[in-house]
């Protein structure tokens, strides 16, 4: 249920805006600005998985003015940027449904998972690699066409070092529905098809071959667990065909969650674990395994996607790694002694870290700077050569986020991002306190984090107030934290939203009559839960949220979640009358506010019909309510004209809720029973 798509880091320019005088006061929401839903979802991409190979970098762009197409992208040697995938391909697989780890490099030959079929193709260098100049041949298949449409699915592969083996994650979709999941060996030349070297568990990831070439580690985990629960780290011997003799558990089990699996240059198995509650970087020793500069920060996050990697090594034996401590990002080198020597390197989210000799590459952001693609010196100096926004927007329209912990529930506290409105042409009434917007993010065991996010830009430069809420369950807060949640999902994320806005209320900075709940996936569910169950909110928006958790797990969802619910609420049938009060759809007469509600209609994550059963709910009731679903989207809008939609139907939504009229001319939309 993570909210896959729905927080998107784009860019926008000033350009075209007629000028205003400075601080003229005018209602909250009915400020002009910049940051247009136009200008949010146009010229922009999403930037993902970096990996390096030689002196290249490569990663993989997503195209919302392509109609969300995702595109491999190579910056060679000389500095020279150019598509590797060529046009009309998409590059994305989808297992898991959420992807990630869609390709693999040996030098610079691109391995990828092609998105209308799911296949694995291959794409060489024709000319001249050395100089940095060349051209990509075409796409060739190097496994076959399954039975069943995207049947065969392929993700987070990696090539032997004499590249001629590639080992990766396959999901298998067979004609009778059941989906299987394994590691497969094949040909990196695609001579033979696919053999299966690692079955029998519900899940697999991170197949890492060492750096001869001569043993595999990867993670498995079964179901009812999540990567995030309990997992286990294999190592093997690896043969050349791929056969895997004398496998064994280096670490893992009940409890304990052990992620990405990486070696040294020197052959030595490194992984992250929450053995100690948090995220924390370890190696495997004669003796067994070691930490390696333990602190109470995470080095990881949950793995909703193939190939995060947060940690890289030096040639001089030291490690670069990312760390996360409330809700901002670190950049470090630890020595072979077990010290940790920050990099202050400006970026306050970073991932995807890898290394070319003694240069760091990454994918980074800050609360001014959309996500890049970054060249880090050890000194912390850092040099973004692709960024996600062509131009870079005036400070004074951007809100920077406040880290706030307040009190909630049974004497805890939790965590959140504040954002005040910013508008430097604007000011809100005299004696006015602003409308508060309250996100709710998806997963629900992911984190809202302080990169520049245009989505977020869009409302408090309109004159919003939001607060991005990091709830009990949240991860960048460690294990305890993140167990909140467990058999308490529908409580506790929503008793923590509401305790972020009266606390913001009673702090001055929101007015408490306009306080509006917004999420999307498991964002969603929260917002419809909160709206159902509680009498706070004055308005709702649900993004592909879920209205009724037991057709959630009664087949109506993928493989990855289908029994993700039994540690977020209990065993079912077991605790059927638990679902159904933690289910909006059965309390929806208890909704006394506006609800709108956006749904993409080939979401396989969260169907269709689960929207269309709370706005069916709604309309008998004759609830105040709007839908806008859209065709060809899936978990989360990609395509730049239904992000442009979905906002503006949004703003113009609470301007009818609370009273104020959007600068923008906007599309109306239909609030039936208003």
């Amino acid at each position: 249920m993570r909210d896959d798509g729905d927080k998107h880091t784009r860019e926008t320019s000033d350009a075209g805006r007629a000028p205003a005088p400075a601080t003229m006061p005018a209602p909250y929401g009915s400020w002009r600005t910049p940051i247009t839903a136009e200008l949010v979802a146009s010229d922009s991409v999403n930037l993902y998985t970096l990996q390096v190979s030689g002196e290249d970098v490569f990663w993989v762009e997503m195209r919302p003015l392509e109609d969300g197409r995702y595109v491999i992208v190579r910056r060679a040697s000389d500095g020279a940027i150019a598509d590797v995938t060529p046009p009309g391909i998409s590059a994305r697989t989808l297992v898991h449904e959420y992807g990630g780890g869609t390709y693999v490099l040996y030098g610079a030959t691109v391995i990828y998972s092609d998105f209308d079929d799911q296949r694995l193709y291959r794409q060489d260098l024709q000319e001249a690699p050395d100089s940095g100049a060349g051209a990509y041949g075409p796409p060739v298949p190097i496994t076959p066409a399954p039975l069943v449409a995207r049947g065969l699915r392929y993700a987070d592969g990696r090539i032997t070092p004499d590249g001629r083996l590639l080992v990766c994650v396959r999901e298998r979709h067979e004609p009778d529905g059941a989906v299987v999941n394994e590691l497969v060996a094949l040909p990196a030349d695609g001579t033979a098809t696919p053999v299966v070297v690692a079955g029998g568990h519900d899940f697999y990831s991170s197949p890492r071959i060492s750096p001869d070439g001569r043993r595999l580690a990867w993670i498995s985990w079964d179901h009812p667990s999540m990567p995030w629960d309990d997992t286990e780290l294999w190592v093997a011997d690896l043969d050349a065909d791929g056969t895997l003799r004398n496998e064994r558990v280096v670490a893992g089990g009940p409890g304990e969650s052990v992620v990405q699996p990486g070696w040294s240059p020197g052959n030595v198995l490194h992984f992250v674990s929450d053995r100690s509650e948090w995220w924390n970087l370890y190696r495997e020793t004669d003796e067994g395994t070691a930490a390696l500069a333990p602190l109470a920060a995470e080095f990881a996050e949950p793995h909703w996607v193939f190939g995060l990697s947060n940690y890289a090594f030096l040639p001089d034996g030291r490690i670069v790694c990312v760390y996360s401590q409330r809700g901002f990002d670190q950049l470090a080198v630890i020595t072979p002694d077990g010290h940790l020597d920050p990099i202050p390197c400006g970026y306050t989210v970073l991932g995807d870290l890898t290394t070319i000799g003694t240069t760091i590459w990454a994918l980074g952001a800050s609360p001014t700077q959309g996500n890049s693609v970054l060249r880090i010196s050890l000194d912390g100096a850092a040099e973004a050569v692709r960024h996600s926004q062509k131009h870079e927007m005036d400070p004074e329209y951007l809100s920077s986020p406040e880290a706030i912990e307040f009190p909630t529930e049974n004497g805890l506290t939790a965590h959140a991002l504040f954002y005040r409105p910013a508008n430097k042409d604007f000011a809100g009434p005299a004696g006015e306190r602003p409308p508060l917007i309250v996100i709710s993010h998806g997963g629900p065991t992911s984190a809202a984090d302080s990169s520049l996010d245009l989505d977020i830009q869009f409302w408090t430069s309109h004159g919003f107030a939001l607060v991005d809420v990091n709830y009990g369950g949240s991860s960048g807060y460690g294990r305890p934290y993140r167990d909140r949640l467990k058999g308490q999902w529908g409580v506790v994320d929503t008793d923590d939203c509401i305790a972020a806005a009266r606390y913001l209320v009673e702090r001055g900075d929101a007015d408490g009559a306009r306080v509006a709940v917004r999420g999307g996936s498991a964002g969603g569910y929260t917002t419809l839960n909160a709206l159902t169950q509680r009498r706070f909110f004055r308005a709702g928006a649900s993004y592909f949220g879920l209205a009724d958790l037991e057709m959630f797990v009664t087949g109506g969802t993928h493989k990855f979640e289908e029994r993700y619910l039994i540690s977020l609420v209990g065993p079912y049938p077991e605790a059927k009358e638990l679902y159904r009060q933690r289910s909006p759809i059965h309390f929806v007469e208890q909704i006394d506010c506006p609800v709108i509600v956006f749904q993409g209609l080939e979401d396989a994550i969260v169907p269709p019909e689960q929207a269309e059963i709370i706005v069916a709910a709604l309309a008998n009731k004759k609830l105040p309510h709007a839908y806008l679903a859209f065709a060809g989207e899936q978990h989360g809008f990609r395509k730049a004209a239904n992000i442009v939609r979905s906002l503006e139907a949004e703003l113009y939504f609470y301007g009818r809720v609370f009273g104020f009229v959007p600068a923008e001319h906007i599309e109306p939309v239909e609030i039936k029973n208003l």
